[in-house]
């Protein structure tokens, strides 16, 4: 017999619940996203004390979100490949060197947005 989902509110209640557990479990178990979550914040109230516009303003938080955003999913992907073993397989050492390549590559978008606003 087939089990029923969830649907309607209880399901979106269930998905933020699993999802409050992935943001706890990020913080508890990965220096990076505590670090670049911290910078998040930061770096946000920042953008309140520099002249650019509103629209310049939710640009250069949308980037540092990316970046928190990217180190969630290169954490998941950490956490599957390490799930799988711990010996070296190229194929394990390619996913997490990708990953990180993701989130360098968010952290570069950050430089240059910020950088573009603020500089041009």
């Amino acid at each position: 017999m087939k089990k029923t989902q969830p649907k309607g509110l209880t399901r979106i209640i269930n998905a933020s619940k699993y999802s409050l557990k992935g943001l706890k479990a990020a913080w508890q178990n990965e220096a990076a996203f505590r670090q670049e979550s911290v910078l998040l914040i930061i770096m946000s109230a920042v953008t309140f004390l520099l002249p650019v516009s509103h629209l310049e303003q939710l640009v250069m938080v949308a980037s540092l979100f990316l970046v928190v955003i990217v180190e969630l999913l290169n954490s998941a992907i950490e956490a599957v490949v390490d799930r799988i073993g711990p010996e070296h397989h190229v194929l394990s050492g390619r996913a997490k060197d990708i990953g990180s390549a993701a989130v360098f590559v968010a952290l570069v978008l950050v430089v240059i947005t910020w950088g573009s606003i603020l500089l041009l």
